[in-house]
């Protein structure tokens, strides 16, 4: 398989060569990744990322956050070598590495941090992910404007060696969260000098294990090994490069001609094939991930009624879903926040299985109560972004609300466009997924949370937010534990969203890699991945 490129010498004679002018004449071996993902890199601006796995993937791999991932998923050391938690568990001091380096070579400080967390958090900046930095003290305050960025719980001292933060309470996944892109850096230097276009191709800096060295959109980024990393000897690829492959179709044959290594969630259709015809390249395991479609809620829109919110959700065949249009690779779902979530129990919305006769009888009468009729039929639009999978569900989902008079109109478009769409609320219905980003209940709950960019669907409940709120200033973990289920539930009977299928990771991996683990949030830094000899 064509997996990497080496430089191989020809033939020649070497009775008259030295072993030494023979390395001298020989050009190292150059190992290059190539990853097929799934859409493509909003930026490298980490503010502006619109929260892809694919966008996860490339950015991990440039940047490097107080803490990063190891091959399992573990945080582990990373920009920071150690640091201490105060008793109340509401500050934390970090103790950054001396050799810690952007790519041009200038030193990485706590000061590019407190930058980079005022730059995502910055009303400006408009970013749908600084809601993940609010456990930091006034936090969402300076997101919202109603506090200047320097009041943000965060402090370079000792020069930029030290970071100390403060929190607003007690979080316990709050190391966990420093593994996110919402957390990285800043090059403080590379803005200054530049302003907006820091992140030009020309202009960027990173401080990861490799650095970008060109974008053609809509169809490659590559990057290259960075020298100035702390661990540049221990990283045995010289770069990668991140095919934007939505055709996974496509993908596949490009895998199996060699010309793709890894492919980031192959089709569900394609599992049993694939497990028969390249049994060691398929990995398929459990994963902390939820596909969901969004109601709207908005004023004006026909989901705003819990009547009709119901219905849909009472209709939809979720074991039909898993088991025969996606080919046993996801598993039926119930509820938002999925198995395996530390320390909490899964939930399960009521009544949406069991006897399909009457759960359609109930259905039919709550769309009459609402209004709709032959005189008067339910109209959907319904929203997903382009792939064959999704497109599936979407028309397998239109069928089973047939019974119910619904005529569903269908919009596709690429991924980074279909989550612009929805964010605006141009939508009834739309199909969004959601991978833990850390391993926390909350991290779900958050997406129906008022006022957060990714509650895609505008739901607004008072007592839920407020359960949140109990939640996050809660220090006993089985408390704490006990209104995060609360508030899903309430979430639940208010039916919010239709929770469709819980993910399992599917990736196709050249058997020739290691360093790339199969793990619960579906992490693979680069920076560990190299190939056999």
């Amino acid at each position: 398989m064509l997996r990497h490129s080496h430089t191989l010498l020809g033939a020649m004679a070497l009775s008259s060569l030295s072993l030494t002018s023979l390395a001298l004449a020989t050009p190292a071996q150059a190992e290059t990744l190539n990853i097929g993902v799934m859409g493509e890199l909003a930026s490298f601006d980490t503010s502006q990322v619109s929260g892809g796995v694919w966008e996860s993937q490339v950015l991990m791999d440039v940047y490097e956050g107080l803490l990063k991932k190891n091959p399992e998923g573990e945080a582990i050391p990373g920009m920071a070598t150690d640091w201490e938690i105060s008793e109340d568990g509401k500050a934390y001091t970090f103790h950054l590495r001396d050799d810690a380096k952007w790519s041009d070579g200038e030193p990485v400080t706590a000061e590019d941090f407190v930058f980079g967390w005022q730059h995502l958090l910055d009303p400006a900046s408009a970013s749908k992910y600084a809601y993940l930095l609010y456990p930091i003290k006034n936090a969402e305050t300076v997101n919202v404007g109603d506090k200047p960025l320097e009041a943000l719980g965060a402090e370079s001292l000792d020069g930029g060696k030290t970071l100390k933060v403060t929190l607003e309470s007690p979080t316990p996944f709050f190391l966990q969260l420093l593994t996110h892109y919402t957390a990285y850096p800043l090059p403080k230097h590379a803005v200054d000098e530049y302003g907006k276009k820091w992140v030009k191709m020309d202009n960027i800096v990173t401080n990861g294990a490799f650095e970008p060295a060109e974008w053609i959109s809509q169809s490659r980024i590559t990057v290259e090994k960075n020298p100035e990393y702390y661990d540049a000897s221990e990283v045995s690829l010289d770069s990668v490069n991140y095919f934007n492959t939505e055709d996974r179709n496509a993908a596949i044959s490009r895998f199996r001609a060699g010309e793709l290594d890894i492919i980031r969630d192959y089709p569900s259709s394609r599992y049993q094939w694939l497990e028969e015809n390249l049994p060691k390249a398929t990995h398929l395991s459990p994963m902390l991930g939820t596909y969901y479609y969004v109601l709207n809620t908005r004023e004006g829109r026909p989901t705003a009624d819990k009547r009709v919110r119901e219905a849909l959700n009472l209709v939809a065949r979720r074991k039909v879903l898993s088991e025969q249009i996606m080919a046993g690779s996801f598993k039926d779902a119930y509820s938002l926040v999925p198995p395996g979530t530390s320390h909490y129990d899964v939930q399960r919305m009521d009544g949406v299985d069991g006897d399909y006769a009457k759960r359609l009888a109930k259905a039919k009468q709550l769309i009459e109560d609402a209004g709709y009729g032959p005189d008067n039929p339910l109209h959907l639009q319904l929203r997903y972004n382009t792939s064959d999978e999704h497109k599936k569900i979407a028309i397998a989902l239109a069928a089973m609300w047939k019974p119910l008079g619904v005529e569903v109109e269908m919009t596709n478009a690429e991924a980074t466009v279909h989550y612009q769409t929805i964010q605006e609320g141009d939508f009834d219905v739309a199909r969004a997924g959601w991978i833990a980003d850390y391993n926390d209940a909350e991290n779900f709950l958050t997406l129906l949370r008022s006022g957060v960019g990714n509650n895609y669907g505008g739901y607004d409940n008072a007592e839920y937010d407020k359960l949140l709120d109990q939640a996050a200033s809660t220090l006993d973990l089985d408390k704490r534990e006990a209104l995060l289920e609360e508030a899903e539930n309430v979430a639940l009977d208010d039916y919010a969203l239709v929770p469709l299928l819980y993910y399992v990771t599917r990736n196709l991996v050249n058997p020739d890699i290691s360093g790339w683990q199969d793990n619960a949030e579906d992490d693979h830094p680069s920076r560990w991945v190299q190939f056999s000899e």
